[in-house]
């Protein structure tokens, strides 16, 4: 029984999270996989009023629902397929680990690498001593690359 294959893209308001996404949408579209957009908010710390906290929850859902949602549509616009989306509340690298172990179909990890600087915390993890302990590979998508060679290498 063929299993649909997913490619999993973390998203943040970052430029390399967009090329990541990018890189996915074009892949996915060449191998007859899906994209499944992941983000993920911090946990927010104990307030003594539970309804300030519970504001506050809301408004971060709520923002990173937009954010996906307009990652979403951009991904729609390339592809023509709408990616599943899934909103995690803690530590990013957590919640990502939990997602792979989750989903199977899962068949890559799509993270977007700074065009400037040293990688980020998921590329870091992700690329150093988890790397041989996933059960899918992990791409890292430079995210200094322009949509024309982004569609040459997908």
């Amino acid at each position: 029984m063929d299993t649909v294959r997913t490619f999993l893209v973390v998203v943040d308001d970052t430029p390399e999270s967009r090329v990541a996404m990018r890189f996915a949408a074009l892949r996915a579209a060449h191998v007859n996989a899906r994209v499944t957009l992941l983000h993920t908010m911090p946990v927010t710390e104990f307030m003594q009023w539970g309804g300030v906290q519970e504001l506050i929850e809301a408004e971060a859902k709520a923002n990173a629902e937009a954010l996906l949602a307009g990652v979403a549509d951009e991904l729609f616009a390339l592809s023509g397929q709408r990616p599943g989306m899934i909103v995690r509340q803690g530590e990013p690298t957590a919640a990502v680990l939990e997602t792979v172990a989750a989903d199977p179909s899962i068949r890559a990890l799509v993270l977007g690498a700074a065009s400037k600087g040293a990688p980020g915390p998921l590329v870091a993890f992700f690329s150093g001593e988890r790397a041989g302990t996933l059960p899918c590979l992990v791409m890292i998508v430079p995210g200094s690359l322009d949509d024309a060679r982004l569609a040459e290498l997908a």
